[in-house]
């Protein structure tokens, strides 16, 4: 096998795992998905039938610039009181090659995170396990004859596992004393409704380099949180903003991947991602309670690291543009709201490769091995979702 093809097979299906479960994307904004950059990858081609992949993720960012539509409250960091978001998200996932072409993940996020105004005493906290996944995943050719290129959709059912309703207990100093405060619902690692992720994996090898599309958009059955209150009391009277909204989140990325020259196993990658929330959910509801919906768009250079069945994967999101949309709860109240994005998304990833008890070997052309007749680099795993 020659060096660049084999660099050239670090085009990670997992850059940071599943792209369904929470990641609480920019800030107040929540968009929980980590997604994927580049195709398949790692040396042992298309994971094949009885194959398991481990893949481990971890996300970090840190929010504070505030943003109404697309400008920037620059006045909140003069005056010192921005709200600074601070997420660490791990990911755990696994899948299982059913078929050749047909694979299952199940996946499970464990959030850390904290949230504080710059000027109150006060740092909410928050953490727990947040709402796990089932996909089933597709391949749309054949792996055994669609070496440079190939589609794979994925389908599945995000689950309430994580709470809704994690609480601190605060003193404000106010005079009142010490009361338990439900968090604000972007550091809840749940968001208290099912859901449905949608998700598509797609690559093109050209030359020594791939050329990637991939995209992910959870589409939720519930619009509204009608089982925690948004303050843990009730208003009165009742308002719109009574109850958190339940948000369809999504991700867009695509780029290219390249080897490094001279170094056996490593890739770079860049392209733009644009991940966020919309105000209306795509199946239909009311779309009410509270919403900060919005998304950011990034320019997110990686790097990649291919050895044996193992994948390291590490990369930046460098945010350019940043809106925070009207949520329809605004537009009843001719209202804005504003939001905190990051400016950076720091991402990186783990994924280890078990073969199945009738793995073949290199030697087995029933399955793509990365040699090909003109060295262009070859497609790889049908790991789980985006």
């Amino acid at each position: 096998m020659k060096l660049r093809t084999k660099i050239a097979l670090a085009l990670a299906a997992i850059a940071c795992v599943s792209a369904v479960q929470p990641a609480f994307g920019q800030g107040c904004i929540i968009s929980r998905s980590n997604g994927e950059v580049g195709g398949p990858e790692s040396e042992g081609g298309y994971l094949q039938a009885g194959d398991f992949e481990l893949n481990i993720g971890y996300r970090h960012q840190f929010s504070f610039r505030h943003f109404v539509g697309p400008q920037e409250q620059t006045y909140r960091i003069e005056q010192g009181t921005e709200v600074e978001n601070k997420i660490n998200l791990q990911n755990y996932a696994i899948t299982y090659q059913v078929t050749s072409r047909f694979s299952i993940t199940a996946d499970a996020p464990l959030l850390l995170a904290s949230r504080h105004s710059n000027n109150s005493p006060i740092v909410y906290t928050s953490s727990g396990i947040g709402d796990s996944a089932f996909m089933v995943n597709g391949w749309v050719w054949n792996p055994k004859e669609n070496t440079k290129g190939n589609i794979q959709f994925g389908i599945g059912l995000l689950l309430p596992s994580g709470k809704t309703n994690v609480s601190n207990y605060v003193d404000s100093f106010n005079g009142q004393g010490p009361h338990t405060q439900i968090v604000d619902y972007s550091i809840q690692p749940g968001q208290g409704g099912w859901g449905m992720p949608l998700q598509w994996l797609s690559f093109k090898n050209v030359g020594n380099s791939q050329i990637y599309f991939n995209g992910t958009y959870t589409a939720m059955f519930q619009s509204v949180n009608r089982n925690t209150l948004r303050t843990g009391t009730a208003a009165n009277p009742l308002t719109l903003l009574q109850y958190n909204s339940i948000s369809d989140q999504y991700l867009l990325e695509a780029g290219i991947a390249h080897p490094v020259p001279h170094v056996k196993g490593l890739t770079f990658t860049f392209g733009p991602r644009w991940e966020g929330a919309p105000a209306r959910n795509l199946i239909p509801g009311d779309n009410l309670g509270f919403r900060r919906p919005g998304f950011a768009i990034s320019l997110e250079p990686g790097l990649q690291y291919a050895r044996g069945g193992s994948v390291l994967t590490a990369q930046v999101a460098k945010a350019f543009y940043r809106d925070r949309t009207h949520s329809v709860t605004d537009e009843l109240t001719n209202a804005h709201g504003d939001a905190a994005f990051a400016d950076y998304v720091w991402l990186a990833s783990y994924s280890y490769r078990f073969n199945g008890p009738h793995h073949s070997s290199h030697a087995d052309h029933n399955m793509p091995d990365h040699v090909n007749a003109d060295h262009t680099p070859a497609s790889a795993t049908a790991t789980g979702t985006l």
